[in-house]
Parts: structure tokens; C-alpha cells; sequence
């Protein structure tokens, strides 16, 4: 692990964060095209906080290893040195690490959010003027997901096909639960895997999402789930999440669960009108609806949604499902957040691309994204407008890396470190 420059961490004050003037920020350069998409964000993220700040702040970069560079450095691919140092100051960002599939080691991402219980993956999605986009509006699509981290499918909890461990549980299954043992179509050749969905996971993911609605002034959460099928799971999360929301938020929130009782007693007319006022003074809305009616939605009508709060495996889907509608994964930046413990890790949201590693073609806008997420996170909103700007600024100039410029008449192309200079060159404070 390298050593950085003298700078002061971020901590965490009566449950605030507390930023210093040249605060310590981790990074993980990434695996495949992480070193490419770092050497063009590190300098656009520095030029940002020098315009905004004219030297009276300062990021001090410290880079920690995970994937194939630790592999190399520490022999074991996550070393305990780079958890702690996120644990020591608090927020850092990182590139894309590889994961195999099927047999081998278990993703790194989840490892880290895991061991760091990073329960929220933070992913806003809204498309940026220019960006080519594969509907008639991505305009209208601007969400934000609070995806589940720690939960769900996500655990890793599995038994192989063959193996003594599945032999032994379906034993279990047969013996103490032979209804739902039944059910399993082919029981005898079925790998199993297991779906914990907890009251706790539950109710602090959607306590984070209103919270976050609440103090960014959105409009709606909605609570996206499978209920209908799996009612003690997806179910579980939508019951426990309408119950934090009323009794934590009172009257800042209206939660579609008032209109219904409202309805039974008064009649629908009667919970339109009750439901218009609370609109109307402020409150935020609280709704819910089945994940597959949401990916309808999110196609046909993206306007009527805000925030969206949801359970791992879902918010996975949807989060990859909403980006490509407004430009793909290389314009979607993200985050896995612990809103309790303050610790936060930003990332690029795409993978590795090993192919391209090397040939300064590959899109840095989800991890310059990314980076703003974090200057906003730590509080230097004017550094993150900055780049915000630089970045709509090089898109309107229509001088764009290859993935977007061979969709763009007229766009010139360019490369990796030079799309980050014209970043830089369209900041203007």
C-alpha cells in the first residue's frame, strides 16, 4: 500500500461527516481499463476542486490495492490493508475489478460491500443533452436507486449441484419442510441457493432512501418489489418498508397505504382529495409496485418515478436496465454507501473491459461521475458542479470517446485522456 502526501481524514461528527481542507481519499485504480479510466479522472477531479477552491482545498490520494494489482503486490486479491484504510477514512472511489463466472472467487464488489456493510448502492440515473439514447425521451428519465447491498440472493448462500452440503440440505428440506421440498420441480438434479430478506436490511435501506428523498427534495419513493410472488421476502421488504416510513416520518411523508385505508373508509374520491392536499403541502409520496410492472414502467412512463427503493437482486437489474436508456454504463456512476457509519465507496459501475485495457478508448464518465457523487457526499458541491458542467460541456461539443462517437454525427473522436482534458477545458467557474 502506498503512502500519501500529509492530509487530515474524514470523520464522522454527532452523525455527520466532517471534511478537512485536503481530506485522504483511498482509491482502487481497477482492474482491465482501470488505469486508463483513472489517469483521465484523476486529473479532471483535482481541476476541479483547484478552480472552485483556488488552493484552499485539496484531495490527497492514497491508492490501495484489491484485484489483480494486490494479487500482485500482497498475494490475495482483497488485503485486510485497503478495508481498513476505507474504514480509517471513511471515503474513497474505485475502478472496476474483475469477477469470474461460475466456479472461482467470489466477486470482489460484493466482498468490499460486505465487509465494509456498505448496505445502499446509490445509483442516479438521468441522461445528459447530447448523449445518444435508445428511446424517444430520456429526458424524462431521472431516478435515483437505493438498492439493497448486503441481502437477498446477493449472500451467496448456494449448494452445488453434487455436492455432500446440497445432498445434506435437501435431506433437511425433505425431512422437516416436505411441502416446500415438493415444489422443487426436479429436486434430485437442483442446486439450491437461499434469499434471507431481514426486517433490519429491510427497514434501513428505505430509512436511507427517505431521508436522502426528504433532504434533496424529491418527489416520491417507490418501494419496488416480487410481493406478489415471494410474500415473505420481496413481500417482507415492502411491509417493513411502509411501516419505517410511518413511523419514523409521520407527516413529512403520504404513504399509498393511507389512500387505501382512507378509501375503505371514505371512499376513493375522498383519498384523492386527501392524497392532492398532502401533495400539495409537501409531503413526500411513499408508494410501491411489482419489479416487472416497474420495468414496463420505466419504458413507457419514467416521469411518474423518482426514487426508487428496492432489494438487491432487483435493484441490480433495474439499476444496468435504466442506465442503458440514457447512454449504457459508461455514463452511470454509483456508489455503496453506510449512511450509519459514514464509510463510502464510489465507483465506476461498468467492468473491466480487458480488451480495451491499454488503448485509451474506453469511457471514464461513470468514474468521473463517480467522482462527483463524492465531492457532493463530503460536501463540495461547487467542486461537483464543476464537473457536471465540464462534462455537459464536452458532450455538447460533441467531442466523445469512441463507444459514443460512432452514434453521434458529426462527433469528433477522442481518446480516454484527451476526453478528460476537454472536460477540464469546459469547466468554468
Amino acid at each position: 500500500m502506498s503512502n500519501a502526501e500529509h492530509g487530515h481524514p474524514i470523520f464522522l461528527e454527532h452523525g455527520q461527516l466532517v471534511t478537512p481542507p485536503d481530506p485522504v481519499i483511498p482509491f482502487i485504480e481497477g482492474d482491465g481499463s482501470g488505469e486508463d479510466i483513472w489517469r483521465a479522472a484523476h486529473p479532471v477531479l483535482n481541476a476541479a476542486v483547484e478552480k472552485s477552491y483556488q488552493g484552499q482545498r485539496r484531495l490527497v490520494w492514497k491508492e490501495v490495492y484489491a484485484g489483480e494489482k494486490a494479487l500482485r503486490f500482497a498475494g490475495t486479491s482483497l488485503p485486510d490493508e485497503t478495508l481498513q484504510a476505507f474504514r480509517s477514512f471513511l471515503v474513497g472511489i474505485k475502478g472496476p475489478l474483475g469477477t469470474p463466472v461460475g466456479g472461482g472467487m467470489r466477486s470482489l464488489n460484493v466482498a468490499l460491500r460486505k465487509d465494509l456493510d456498505l448496505y445502499v448502492c446509490l445509483r442516479p440515473v438521468r441522461w445528459l443533452p447530447g448523449v445518444p439514447a435508445p428511446v424517444h425521451h430520456p429526458e424524462r428519465v431521472d431516478m435515483v436507486i437505493f438498492r439493497e447491498n448486503t441481502e437477498d440472493v446477493y449472500t451467496g448462500i448456494e449448494f452445488e449441484h453434487g455436492s455432500e452440503e446440497n445432498q445434506n440440505f435437501k435431506t433437511l428440506l425433505r425431512e422437516h419442510f416436505p411441502a416446500e421440498y415438493a415444489r422443487m420441480r426436479f429436486p434430485e438434479s437442483a442446486a439450491v441457493g437461499l434469499k434471507p430478506v431481514s426486517v433490519e436490511g429491510s427497514r434501513r435501506l428505505v430509512r436511507a432512501a427517505v431521508r436522502w428523498a426528504l433532504e434533496n427534495h424529491r418527489r416520491s419513493v417507490t418501494l419496488v418489489h416480487k410481493g406478489n410472488i415471494m410474500k415473505f421476502t420481496e413481500g417482507g421488504f415492502r411491509k417493513w418498508g411502509y411501516q419505517i416510513c410511518e413511523e419514523e416520518f409521520g407527516d413529512q411523508v403520504y404513504t399509498a397505504l393511507q389512500w387505501e385505508r382512507t378509501r375503505a373508509a371514505q371512499g376513493e374520491e375522498a383519498a384523492n382529495r386527501e392524497q392532492e392536499q398532502a401533495l400539495a403541502e409537501g409531503k413526500l409520496l411513499i408508494k410501491d409496485i411489482i419489479a416487472d410492472a416497474m420495468f414496463e414502467a420505466a419504458l413507457t412512463r419514467p416521469q411518474e418515478f423518482d426514487v426508487l427503493a428496492t432489494t438487491n437482486l432487483n435493484g441490480d437489474y433495474l439499476s444496468d436496465a435504466l442506465a442503458a436508456q440514457v447512454g449504457g454504463l459508461g455514463m452511470a456512476p454509483g456508489a455503496n454507501i453506510n449512511f450509519e457509519t459514514g464509510i463510502a465507496v464510489f465507483e465506476a459501475t461498468h467492468g473491466t473491459a480487458p480488451k480495451l485495457a491499454g488503448k485509451d478508448m474506453v469511457n471514464p464518465t461513470s468514474f468521473i461521475l463517480s467522482g462527483e457523487m463524492l465531492l457532493r457526499y463530503i460536501g463540495w458541491n461547487e467542486a461537483a458542479d464543476l464537473i457536471l458542467r465540464g462534462v455537459e460541456g464536452a458532450i455538447a461539443a460533441r467531442t466523445l470517446t469512441p463507444d459514443l462517437c460512432a452514434l453521434v454525427e458529426g462527433a469528433q473522436r477522442v481518446g480516454t485522456q484527451e476526453f478528460g482534458r476537454a472536460i477540464i477545458a469546459h469547466m468554468e467557474v
